[in-house]
């Protein structure tokens, strides 16, 4: 005679999955809130260093003076003709990096002008060039990892050359011997 057995999972074996399963979202939740922040600092500081090269390379290609007009504090821009103000690309605040916010050095620069030969040169108003764009991420108590401390969000900075280069680099990073790429000069 075939005895039959009830098919299934017991209360207990139910309860210890559960279990399992709320302590790994209790560890993985907060990682994971750092990741989207840090992957919103990324894509802004990626967009922001595309389109400066956008407009190093149409300054070129057309032989005028393009400009880079950032949105600060946020991360849109948009690419004209200098002269003629004629819009080139654009990128808006939304697309992809609501949180994220941007400062640039010197303070209160927005604008950027690079030559047909692809440095950068005085603004048409006659306002300094940004040299620096600093990304961090827009929310109360949110830090910057530091040399010192790696606890908060991975913050960007790009710096511009007067010869017109662009390096997107982590002022957070820590200098070894040998010095890692990421870290900031």
């Amino acid at each position: 005679m075939r005895t039959s057995y009830a098919r299934g999972f017991t209360i207990v074996e139910l309860v210890a999955v559960l279990a399992v399963m709320a302590l790994l979202l209790f560890v993985g939740v907060p990682s994971f809130g750092d990741f989207l922040q840090n992957q919103q600092v990324r894509v802004a500081g990626d967009a922001i260093l595309s389109g400066l090269q956008v407009a190093r390379a149409e300054a070129m290609r057309r032989n005028v003076s393009v400009q880079v007009a950032v949105n600060v504090p946020a991360t849109g821009w948009t690419v004209s003709e200098s002269a003629s103000g004629a819009p080139i690309q654009s990128r808006t605040h939304e697309e992809g990096s609501r949180n994220a916010i941007v400062g640039t050095t010197p303070g209160g620069a927005t604008t950027i002008t690079f030559t047909p030969l692809g440095g950068v040169t005085s603004n048409a108003d006659g306002s300094l060039p940004v040299n620096q764009f600093d990304i961090n991420f827009d929310k109360p108590g949110a830090i910057c990892q530091t040399p010192t401390s790696p606890v908060g969000v991975r913050c960007l900075r790009i710096l511009v050359s007067g010869g017109g280069s662009t390096r997107m680099c982590e002022p957070g990073e820590r200098v070894f011997n040998p010095p890692s790429p990421r870290a900031c000069p």
